[in-house]
């Protein structure tokens, strides 16, 4: 059985690894992006950021002065036993929350969104989000930390079926600029598509891939595969560079995740990342062992199925990042 004490020790500790130390998986995609940046103010905010995060890794604070929003992300082995259940598993981890915002220390963020109360924790009314997925044939526990700030970086579009890849393209292309030209995105970011479902899934799933999956990731489907590396690379041909200066460094990376839609739409959501990607995992097991990382592995074979049942994954072997 997982114990709650585990969970609120783990929870507690991806909290600090997020707000501190940079995955990386975004650091390489930035120091390859410094290598053929020739903006060169675009290129002197790549290296700056370079030195940030080994300044705040060095001296274990944060590594932005807005740690954002934090969240979690919960995988549950479908054989897991947690002390307590789900509702202990929620306590404990908002009791991590409010240490954590304490200690380490975050900027205490959420407030009532018309009393403007401040309860000082990051813990409020829904707050923090907790979203769910489960794994066939385990029992472990993956709890996950995304520290995303609250304010811009999203949009979301009806499309129609008749608006096809051209039209995925221009929104695309419509949100980069619109939020590099009004500073509503700390680029060069991670961006995430959310493409089909209804609209609130499309919004989901474009967080979720802008934050869960790690820069160099594609989708088992060749087809998103490639539309991933297409949007990346039109992305860089704005003229927009780190935080909006003249530049080819707006897009560390695309990432897409699809679900199926109504046969009249198709709905799009655009999430960027910012330029401090923070997340953390930690995954937990029954015999007290706990293991660290910084790829979540949130997007496995079983979430993507195609299938009314479940074969085991066969034919998406290896599939999951």
């Amino acid at each position: 059985m997982i114990k709650a004490d585990a969970i609120e020790q783990a929870a507690n500790q991806i909290m600090s690894n997020a707000a501190i130390d940079i995955p990386e998986d975004y650091e390489s995609g930035i120091r390859d992006m410094i290598n053929i940046e020739k903006g060169d103010l675009s290129a002197f905010v790549l290296e700056a950021m370079l030195e940030n995060w080994q300044a705040a890794r060095d001296d274990r604070r944060p590594m932005c002065a807005d740690s954002g929003l934090p969240r979690y992300y919960v995988k549950a082995g479908n054989n897991a036993q947690i002390e307590g259940g789900f509702v202990e598993l929620e306590h404990r981890v908002r009791r991590a929350t409010a240490q954590a915002t304490h200690d380490i220390p975050l900027r205490p963020n959420r407030v009532h969104p018309i009393s403007r109360q401040d309860n000082n924790n990051n813990v409020g009314m829904n707050a923090p989000e907790i979203e769910y997925s489960f794994e066939p044939d385990v029992d472990w526990l993956d709890i996950t930390t995304v520290h995303k700030g609250g304010l811009f970086g999203t949009d979301y579009r009806m499309l129609f079926p008749g608006d096809g890849i051209d039209g995925i393209k221009r929104f695309f292309l419509d949100v980069l600029l619109a939020f590099g030209k009004r500073g509503l995105a700390c680029q060069p970011a991670i961006v995430g598509v959310g493409l089909g479902g209804s609209k609130d899934t499309s919004m989901v799933l474009g967080k979720q891939a802008a934050c869960l999956r790690p820069v160099g990731s594609r989708h088992p489907d060749p087809e998103i595969a490639s539309l991933e590396d297409e949007l990346k690379k039109l992305g860089n041909k704005t003229g927009l560079g780190a935080m909006g200066f003249q530049g080819t460094s707006t897009v560390v990376d695309c990432q897409i995740e699809v679900g199926y839609t109504h046969t009249g739409g198709m709905p799009m959501s655009v999430h960027c990342f910012c330029l401090s990607s923070r997340r953390a995992t930690a995954r937990l097991h029954a015999n007290g062992e706990v293991a660290y990382r910084t790829d979540p592995k949130w997007f496995t074979p079983y979430m993507r199925r195609n299938t009314v049942g479940w074969d085991g994954g066969a034919a998406l072997a290896g599939a999951a990042e």
